[in-house]
């Protein structure tokens, strides 16, 4: 829990230094002005405080959002995405991290992965200490027994567990992406999906500690698709598409 808390705190650190953000203090073009204009607008409409706003420099469409405080959050987008989508997908865009901010799924998942990682601990130590003294007959003490049984039990239980959090985050995918659709708009939100899918073959650029904040982490499937931070992208628009207003 300690772990995940010290995570999230340091998370904008994080994500600015390893993304190489450039934050927008002061707007240098009418394209800077938009975008601070839009993030500002959005993040109004959700009731939240206005985020830091910051371009990275990749050339993969890309955004994410993050920060422990709902009312201090970063919010970024690629240079590439800036380059080619249109303003109404990106929009939709910007409105789906926005929808992150104001859900408080950073603050969530931190939350998720920390119990998860406790009952792991846990778990594993229960398992390694049954092993050893029932199994293995062992009345001195902790045996190797334990240690080693210990060991492989948590390997195990974690990624057993992992996917309780790749669930959730799967989950509010949609949710953001419904965000994004009233922040924005239900057209620009699909059409940005599509034109990721167009994209798909593109690597993600994001760090690996960053691939779950962003738009899309990129296509996996079979036994892999339980271990993505993010649903299909058919699925997300199809979703989109029986959305009720």
């Amino acid at each position: 829990m300690l772990g995940s808390g010290i995570s999230l705190l340091l998370s904008k650190k994080i994500a600015k230094w390893t993304t190489k953000v450039e934050i927008i203090d002061e707007p240098r073009n009418e394209r800077e002005q938009w975008l601070v204009r839009t993030i500002e607008e959005q993040a109004r409409d959700a009731g939240i405080g206005m985020p830091e706003v910051g371009i990275f420099p990749a050339q993969q469409a890309n955004a994410f959002a993050t920060g422990a405080n709902r009312n201090k959050a970063l919010v970024a987008v690629s240079e590439g995405m800036l380059q080619r989508f249109d303003r109404e997908e990106i929009k939709a865009v910007l409105g789906h991290e926005v929808g992150h901010v104001a859900n408080g799924d950073m603050i969530t998942l931190a939350l998720i992965q920390g119990v998860v990682n406790t009952f792991v601990m846990f778990l594993a130590r229960i398992i390694g200490f049954a092993v050893d003294r029932v199994i293995l007959k062992n009345e001195q003490g902790l045996g190797i027994g334990y240690f080693i049984t210990t060991i492989a039990a948590e390997i195990v239980l974690a990624i057993l567990a992992s996917t309780i959090v790749f669930w959730f985050s799967r989950r509010r995918e949609f949710y953001a992406d419904e965000a994004g659709a009233r922040f924005g708009s239900r057209q620009g939100m699909i059409a940005a999906l599509q034109r990721l899918q167009k994209e798909s073959e593109v690597p993600n650029q994001l760090p690996d500690s960053m691939q779950a904040f962003g738009i899309t982490s990129g296509k996996k499937k079979g036994f892999k698709s339980l271990f993505t931070t993010h649903p299909p992208l058919e699925e997300r628009i199809e979703a989109l598409r029986n959305m009720t207003d």
